[in-house]
């Protein structure tokens, strides 16, 4: 049986087992909390885990977005109250939480049948202190505010709240975004839907692609890849195909229209594997 097909069922029990494993721990940090304070923290971790643990019941993009914050918070959450088993299994679900085959077990959950979508790697500039900082924004905010409020301080706790809400929400939809970049195998040709890179996603028809392979080092392709890290694949056309860049991120290469461009999907070597399926010629 490959990984792929037992991993949606590793993923459910990675993070169904969490009460079992961080919950003794962070009940146990808690008991020295005020009572309201307490109630609040229980409530919000338990309904933490109910969200995602829904999410990893069917796969969508917006239950990858879910997954993806809900498992730094359990492994914060565990961190600091001092869980050593807690934290060890944080560490688990952190890194289940990202591999590349949950993305992609994600983002085809709403794929049509002839469909086959790859996530696309983060920006390399958002990985280095972006990306972070609007995890933590999004998710301390609203629980400060509401544990400053169970503490009674009412007007510190409303202001924290209502600020930390409403960049949550703005946050939370910049970090969906980030669920909702792929390239798409599609009958016609391949799609590359990336909102960061491109204003618009753009079809490349079949009959236009002359190759698909490992971008080489000296390339001269449009730079789609906006810094991301790993293995960058190359798409080569027959002849130059017009796009409207969305102008973020370090691009290089012709602009407005090209014939060669790159990208960087998280499982480059499962995009190849899949353009041969597809029957298209692929560059060794």
């Amino acid at each position: 049986m490959s990984f792929d097909r037992i991993h949606p069922w590793l993923l459910r029990a990675v993070w169904a087992a969490l009460p079992f494993t961080a919950g003794p721990g962070l009940a146990s940090a808690l008991d020295g909390w005020a009572h309201p304070a307490r109630t609040v923290a229980t409530v919000g971790l338990w309904a933490g885990w109910g969200v995602v643990l829904v999410a990893t019941l069917v796969p969508l993009p917006l239950g990858l977005t879910a997954l993806r914050v809900g498992a730094p918070a359990a492994l914060a959450a565990s961190a600091a109250a001092a869980s050593p088993v807690g934290a060890a299994w944080g560490v688990l679900v952190v890194v289940v939480a990202f591999l590349p085959a949950t993305g992609l077990w994600c983002v085809n959950g709403t794929a049509y049948p002839n469909e086959r979508r790859f996530p696309l790697r983060a920006p390399g500039w958002l990985l280095i202190g972006p990306l972070p900082i609007a995890w933590a924004v999004a998710v301390g905010g609203p629980v400060t505010g509401a544990l400053l409020l169970a503490e009674k301080h009412w007007v510190a706790g409303g202001v924290v709240l209502a600020v930390g809400v409403a960049l949550a929400v703005v946050l939370a939809r910049a970090l969906h975004g980030l669920s909702r970049r792929w390239v798409v195998f599609v009958p016609a040709g391949l799609v590359v839907h990336d909102h960061l890179a491109l204003r618009d996603p753009v079809l490349f028809m079949r009959e236009m692609v002359e190759t698909l392979g490992p971008a080489p080092a000296d390339t001269d392709a449009l730079d789609l890849t906006l810094g991301s890290p790993g293995l960058a694949v190359e798409l080569v056309l027959l002849e130059k195909v017009p796009m409207t860049l969305a102008g973020r991120g370090r691009q290089k290469g012709e602009t407005g229209a090209s014939a060669r461009l790159m990208f960087t999907p998280t499982r480059p070597g499962a995009v190849l594997a899949e353009a041969r399926t597809r029957r298209l010629r692929v560059a060794s």
